[in-house]
């Protein structure tokens, strides 16, 4: 891994933005985005920050995305997101490392899984999986856990018995190992 050192460097933000705004940008040596297969027509990057350090990596398609975690000998499950009939939204999730794609197949953003967020982080995931179970709080939680034949509350668990059906829509989920 090659390791260097540069400036941040720091603008007024310009436009709407309130007064005393910045903006701030990192220069890259040029070898590195070459050896990423970004240029001139290929620019679109991911950031990730984890809280001490930001990463940035070519942004990869869904297939790309795939390969390289089956590759990896990750654990890797495909989530089918249907309302009725109509496939809305499919998110591949890499349960080793905790990143995942997801993919919109509507126009209907209320039909989606995230909403009009396409780059939804593993938190915002597990709610939206919680968000198909019943409440963990919910009176008879033991006996209904027991009834579907899951060990314990588990949001993943819940909705491969139940297929995350809830009586007040007609959304469901699909699951299928990669």
């Amino acid at each position: 891994m090659e390791h260097r050192t540069g400036k941040i460097i720091v603008s007024s933000a310009g436009g709407t933005a309130a007064a005393g705004s910045k903006t701030y940008k990192v220069s890259i040596p040029s070898l590195w985005i070459k050896e990423m297969g970004l240029n001139e027509s290929k620019r679109n990057i991911e950031l990730m920050f984890d809280g001490n350090g930001i990463y940035i990596m070519a942004e990869k398609t869904i297939e790309e995305f795939v390969s390289q975690k089956r590759t990896m000998g990750h654990q890797l499950k495909k989530l089918s997101f249907f309302d009725d009939n109509e496939l809305c939204s499919i998110i591949y999730a890499d349960f080793t490392d905790k990143t995942l794609k997801a993919e919109n197949h509507t126009e209907d953003i209320v039909k989606t899984a995230f909403g009009n967020n396409e780059i939804p982080t593993w938190d915002e995931f597990m709610d939206f999986l919680e968000e198909r179970c019943i409440p963990k709080e919910r009176s008879g939680i033991r006996e209904y856990l027991e009834t579907i034949g899951v060990a314990e509350y588990n949001p993943l668990e819940i909705i491969k018995k139940t297929k995350g059906k809830m009586a007040e829509d007609k959304q469901w989920i699909e699951i299928e190992e990669i």
